[in-house]
């Protein structure tokens, strides 16, 4: 029988990224609301491995399955690393990212290139059944661009320019991407973590 994984998103883009990264392995990855798991998260960690856990921990708590978690954003070193773990949130719950990304480049307005520094960071949790936890932790560093650029992303990708590449986040191709991303890199962590216990 299949190992279920559920991981706590509603996210379709990041689940869609999910699948990608784990269809190697013989797990059943779904989402919370594919089993579901209707639960109201209250993020109040004052650090992305803190929202991390408490998302998985609440969901693990409705579901008795292993549980992953993640919570990620965007740290811009010149906003004094805003939005950082409020980059959900950031300008509120529903603005859309569009406005979200252009207020971001209004700010850096005057800002020369190399002051334009920023990462995406992402922290994964797993909570197991038997109440033991990891998290494993992934960062892509990179540029915030002048102008939102490419259609394959979603959230701050089209603003956040990747040098080794030439081209934002949002104009890489879903492998390309998936192979040097902050949410790649932690899961391909976990995924390790979780072969060494399953």
């Amino acid at each position: 029988m299949k190992r279920k994984i559920v991981f706590a998103t509603g996210n379709a883009g990041k689940m869609r990224e999910i699948k990608e990264i784990l269809s190697d392995t013989d797990w059943e990855v779904v989402s919370m609301k594919e089993i579901g798991a209707d639960v109201e998260i209250e993020e109040d960690g004052t650090t992305f491995e803190e929202n991390a856990a408490i998302k998985a921990r609440a969901v693990a708590a409705v579901c008795g399955e292993i549980v992953l978690a993640d919570d990620s954003g965007l740290e811009v070193d010149a906003l004094n690393k805003e939005p950082g773990i409020y980059s959900a949130r950031y300008m509120g719950e529903d603005t859309p990212y569009a406005v979200k990304n252009a207020n971001i480049i209004n700010r850096l307005e005057g800002i020369p290139e190399e002051s334009r520094t920023a990462r995406f960071v992402c922290a994964i949790a797993a909570v197991f059944p038997d109440g033991k936890e990891i998290i494993t932790h992934g960062e892509i560093e990179g540029r915030i661009d002048y102008e939102e650029k490419g259609e394959n992303g979603f959230g701050y990708d089209p603003i956040f320019y990747v040098p080794e590449f030439g081209r934002t986040t949002a104009e890489l191709s879903d492998l390309e991407k998936n192979s040097i991303s902050h949410r790649g890199k932690a899961l391909r962590k976990m995924k390790e973590e979780l072969k060494k216990r399953l």
